[in-house]
């Protein structure tokens, strides 16, 4: 069985709005109603964005910073003039109040009351008109989201984060360690407090490392700080000190909260509550092969944390991934998702865990976990030529020594690094990766490779780089500057060197870098994956009968182009038999082709199953093909399926061909009855003689001349001739005339010996079934699809907008109409045969039904001698379709790394959960009392600029007292 996918085909480039929700990590999927509900719409509600000048209501906490404000409904957007420095995406039902404030002339500014107590001045600076129209459009979106009811499943929804226990004048650290776990040990006759908030495996397991070295008790005061001032989970606000802190370190309990907020992912947990639940209710008793391959890879998923060392953390692991496979069927596993999950579950619950999941797969790393893994094939190409471009000594040595750069980077950009260094610092990555997006992690690679350039150039084979690999991750703890005399710079580790690196060196890669490298080689790989998908599939087929492999391979190019055409339906897991071989495993789904599919690949091999045209009008010559649409074409499909399943498979599509290509004359004969046979008892009916006569004028209908036309109105003559002296003689005892009998049109008529004869009698059509039906399938080399064209500027798009095939066939029709104004339009149907080029018909034979062999010619018909010729192949007409180059692109080195790359981790001490009580020398070095990482933070904010000139920030002071318009 074989599974072709066309979904790389169906690749376009993202929008202008969906780069926009990208960038707001707004999710595009709309809510999921639960079963017995009916699903609310809150309105189409047009979007809009204008500039605007953001403040916060407290004095002296942050500048004023300058931007675009964007009402994406059911969201509010900000983002400043750089796009980097603040930015926020707020849940229209979280803004309780919008008031307009009583300012300087000519201001527009409005006051913003979020949920969480905080107040958001936004000064529009457009027009009069334009801020109108979009507080007109603002109040609109609030009044839809209220009539939702989401305003009031916010105070709910908000108790499930730690961040407002940790913000609350009560505290939630009364019961827990200096790591951020739950202490579960209570004293004698008292009960564990209850937990609203989520949390992962680490409250209970521990979370890796030691506190004390993580230096947790500052992240969390200064954690706490921003958070009570730039508002949190679903209202939190972006700016340049948050991005800091990210890079700093999340504190472990504030980890997973964080993830969500940074990716979007707890707005689809918002929007869609019980979804989790019910997806579980509905995997319950139900099997699959993603299950299958789930329940061999989850005692591999970082075995050596103690929470997957137990029965909780194997079985939610295993409800999470069956969860997420049941949701996106297409998807469903892939091997690298259990790495993903298992960390991530370490720090988030279940729910929180599916949903991030969900965004991970879908927008920060698509295709990454397809079944093609498209996305991490093309990222490993743009990692290539970033390394090509930033490191050209290390490309140029790999390229002399043939070390394939991607056998160690593949695993770090599968599994976001954890798999291959100490998890601790892989979830520093991972903090940078949800807050930054997908360029961190070409910028940590990048910077490991330079950091380890100079050994990297004495490597001389795959196995010395990936040991080098081994060796520095292993040592990243260690310091990066053992021999200086000053303390604070022995103490800055290789890690820190890392991340230093990466963010100050490679900061040119942005967003719009990878944006485009993507565009550059996407071609490249999916006609590469595309190729190994066609070896895959041809070597999958049971039996190639009499074709060659690359006669099989120009039938599957025709079924491709077929499918991207007219997409068939999703391929299905096969029903389960109570007649099974196979120890009860699952087959695996195949793609099936339907009917409307079956006509447009016909129409690719086979001459009379498509209809060219030559038109000329006057302006232009084009040839137009058209799928043909006949009884005949249907009753080809059925004729071939012979499983009885409604739809053909790419075996049943090689065996049916073989049946037709290759035949003689007499095989050909009986072939062609046989497809007319409808119930199979080697006879004719009368209407099915008349249908076997409407598919010789079908086939002959574009044939020049009246020698098609003629042979078959003989033939219909000789059939019921000859059909009739075959049947029992009946004597009519009044006039004593003898005749054949009555008979129903439904009844036996014609055997196919019978058919032969008949067909033998007419020169046209013997030649027909001879040489020309086996000739009219020609396996012929397919022109390659053209790919959606890459994004190329403004002209660029705007010409692709121009030129597409709606616009192709509306000009074609416009000058067909002028053509037949001004009397030059014309028409030209290609033949289908081709054999009579002239209108000349050729001599009939004569009858081999004489009065005198009526009653003979029936038996002495097998006896006749025919000369068979064999139909043939033209070879002129089949090339090469392989590789034509050592050079190409190739998905293979890549694939056989995976899974040797997870198989097995590397187990790091320093991930191992420290003891409370444990002294650590560090504290000398990196001070309890928070004052360095103060430092770095402050450091960081001095480089951001507002935007915004000294008049524009008095006139955003001014705003702080303002007060509302009454």
């Amino acid at each position: 069985m074989s599974t072709i996918s066309t979904q790389l085909r169906n690749f376009k480039e993202p929008t202008k709005d969906q780069l926009t929700q990208v960038f707001f990590s707004i999710p595009e999927v709309p809510p999921v109603p639960l079963k017995g509900t009916e699903k609310q719409s809150s309105g189409d509600i047009e979007k809009m964005e204008i500039n605007a000048i953001l403040s916060l209501g407290a004095q002296e906490v942050e500048d004023s910073y300058a931007g675009k404000l964007h009402l994406l409904p059911p969201y509010l957007a900000f983002s400043s003039l750089d796009r980097k420095s603040v930015r926020f995406t707020l849940p229209l039902s979280t803004v309780r109040r919008v008031e307009r404030l009583n300012a300087r002339a000519g201001v527009y500014a409005l006051s913003l009351s979020t949920w969480h107590g905080m107040k958001i001045i936004v000064q529009l600076t457009s027009l009069r008109p334009t801020a109108d129209l979009f507080c007109s459009l603002l109040r609109e979106a609030l009044k839809a989201e209220l009539q939702r009811g989401q305003m009031k499943a916010v105070k709910g929804f908000v108790k499930t984060c730690y961040s407002e226990g940790l913000v609350s004048l009560s505290g939630v650290s009364d019961n827990e360690r200096e790591d951020g776990s739950l202490i579960t040990e209570t004293k004698e006759g008292c009960l564990p407090p209850e937990i609203e908030f989520h949390g992962g495996l680490g409250l209970q397991f521990k979370f890796p490392g030691d506190p004390k070295k993580l230096r947790e008790a500052s992240k969390i005061k200064l954690w706490t700080t921003y958070l009570k001032n730039h508002g949190r989970n679903l209202t939190l606000l972006r700016y340049p000190q948050c991005t800091r802190l990210v890079q700093v370190g999340l504190p472990n309990r504030l980890r997973g909260e964080m993830w969500e907020t940074l990716s979007g992912s707890i707005y689809l947990r918002f929007s869609n509550p019980g979804v989790y639940d019910q997806l579980l209710s509905d995997i319950q008793g139900t099997n699959s092969t993603s299950f299958e391959d789930i329940e061999k890879d989850l005692h591999r998923s970082l075995p050596e944390y103690a929470g997957y060392q137990a029965d909780e953390g194997i079985s939610a692991l295993r409800r999470v991934l069956q969860a997420y496979s049941h949701r996106n069927p297409e998807v469903g596993y892939c091997q690298a998702m259990n790495i993903l999950a298992a960390a991530i579950l370490i720090y988030m619950s279940e729910e929180q865990t599916f949903w991030l999941l969900e965004v991970l797969c879908d927008r920060l790393l698509p295709g990454y976990y397809s079944p093609t893994m498209h996305g991490t094939l093309l990222d490993q190409r743009v990692f290539e030529s970033l390394v090509t471009r930033c490191l050209p000594m290390i490309s140029d040595h790999f390229q002399a020594v043939d070390v394939q750069l991607s056998v160690a980077s593949l695993p770090w950009f599968l599994s976001l690094y954890i798999n291959s260094m100490p998890m601790v610092f892989a979830f520093r990555i991972a903090d940078c990766f949800f807050c930054m997006g997908p360029k961190v992690l070409f910028q940590v690679g990048l910077a490991i490779l330079k950091i380890n350039g100079e050994k990297l150039l004495q490597i001389q084979d795959d196995g010395g780089f990936l040991n080098l690999m081994r060796e520095y991750f292993a040592s990243l703890g260690d310091s990066a500057h053992p021999e200086s005399a000053d303390p604070r710079t022995r103490a800055i580790t290789r890690f820190q060197e890392l991340l230093l690196i990466s963010f100050r060196e490679f900061a040119v890669i942005s967003d719009e870098t990878i944006l485009s490298e993507r565009r550059k080689y996407r071609n490249e790989i999916v006609n590469s994956i595309e190729s190994f998908s066609k070896r895959s599939a041809v070597r999958n087929l049971k039996t190639l009968g009499r074709f060659t492999k690359e006669q099989a391979g120009f039938i599957y190019d025709a079924l491709y182009k077929a499918m991207c055409e007219v997409p068939p339906p999703p391929a299905v897991t096969p029903a389960p038999s109570l007649l099974t071989t196979n120890d009860g495993i699952q087959e695996k789904a195949e793609t099936r082709i339907g009917i409307p599919t079956f006509h447009v690949f016909l129409s690719e091999i086979l001459t009379w199953a498509r209809s060219e045209k030559i038109v000329i009008n006057g302006f232009q010559q084009r040839i137009d093909r058209e799928v043909a649409e006949h009884e005949l074409i249907d009753r080809l499909f059925y004729f071939w399926d012979t499983s009885c399943k409604g739809s053909l498979s790419f075996q049943d599509l090689v065996s049916g061909l073989d049946g037709v290509i290759f035949n003689d004359l007499m095989e050909n004969i009986e072939w062609f009855f046989n497809l007319h046979d409808k119930n199979k008892d080697c006879y004719l009916t009368k209407d099915e003689v008349l249908t076997l006569s409407e598919s010789f004028l079908f086939i002959f209908r574009h044939e020049i001349g009246d020698a098609y036309l003629g042979a078959v109105s003989k033939f219909m003559t000789n059939a019921f001739e000859y059909g009739d002296s075959l049947l029992p003689q009946h004597t009519d005892g009044k006039t004593g005339a003898t005749g054949p009998g009555n008979i129903e049109h439904n009844q036996p008529y014609l055997n196919v010996a019978t058919f032969r004869m008949v067909v033998l009698a007419d020169e046209v059509l013997e030649s027909f079934f001879e040489t020309d039906l086996s000739a009219s399938f020609r396996l012929e080399p397919v022109p390659d699809l053209e790919l959606p064209p890459a994004s190329s500027g403004f002209l660029g798009d705007l010409w692709s907008n121009i030129a597409t095939q709606d616009n192709k066939k509306m000009f074609n029709r416009f000058s067909d109409e002028l053509g037949k104004t001004i009397g030059k339009h014309q028409v030209i149907y290609r033949p289908t045969i081709g054999r009579f080029t002239k209108l000349e018909e050729p001599t009939a034979r004569e009858s081999l039904i004489s009065p005198l062999s009526k009653t003979t010619s029936g038996t002495s018909l097998d006896n006749t001698a025919v000369s068979n010729s064999s139909a043939t192949l033209d070879a002129s007409s089949i090339h090469d379709h392989g590789p034509s180059s050592a050079s190409v692109f190739s998905p293979m080195p890549h694939l056989k790394v995976v899974n040797a790359a997870f198989m097995e981790r590397t187990p790091f001490a320093i991930d191992d959960a420290g003891d409370d009580d444990d002294d650590s020398d560090l504290d000398m070095v990196h001070g309890e009392d928070d004052d360095q990482v103060l430092d770095e933070v402050d450091a960081f904010l001095e480089a951001h600029d507002s935007g915004l000139t000294e008049a524009d920030k008095e006139v955003a002071k001014d705003l702080l007292n303002a007060e509302p318009v009454k």
